[in-house]
């Protein structure tokens, strides 16, 4: 369905997009893990839940569904966090592989400019995958405001668009 001006017709009007939901073994040991490696702000809303963020309003809930039952995140399914310069994601890229048994951090890629981001990926005790990247300020609403990049087929709309695979 489109407008009349050709664009996706919207079904639904939503205010924001408010959250997405984690598993974790246990929440006390996934806790230390993201407030002291991953420096996230942590609050434990429910007896099985926690709220994690950043700042802003959109959080993560991690749901405990214990020792057995979590679905490891594939690694393109992963929550990525940004970091203030290359720096600094070197610096927690030292810090991932010094303090991995600590956190139990069992998978750590190399450092490197992947999809027009300086980043690592890591996977936690609980089979979810993390990003540390450094990106140029702005680059999500720049990359919106610019439109789309590629047609549905994946032919490049404009000279230079870049890939973010």
């Amino acid at each position: 369905m489109t407008d009349a001006q050709g664009a996706p017709a919207r079904l639904n009007r939503p205010l924001r997009l408010s959250h997405g939901t984690l598993e974790c073994r246990n929440l006390a040991k996934s806790r230390r893990f993201y407030e002291e490696f991953l420096g996230l702000d942590c609050v434990r809303h429910g007896r099985r839940t926690m709220l994690i963020r950043s700042g802003g309003y959109w959080s993560i809930v991690c749901v405990e569904v214990g020792e057995d039952k979590v679905h490891p995140m594939g690694l393109w399914n992963h929550w990525g966090i940004d970091l203030p310069s290359a720096e600094a994601v070197m610096e927690a890229h030292e810090k991932a592989e010094a303090l991995k048994d600590v956190y139990e951090i069992d998978k750590i890629t190399r450092v490197g400019m992947r999809h027009g981001t300086y980043q690592f990926h890591f996977r936690d005790r609980d089979g979810n995958w993390w990003e540390f990247q450094h990106v140029d300020e702005n680059r999500y609403d720049r990359l919106f405001g610019e439109g789309d990049a590629f047609a549905d087929d994946g032919t490049p709309l404009r000279a230079g668009a870049e890939d973010a695979e």
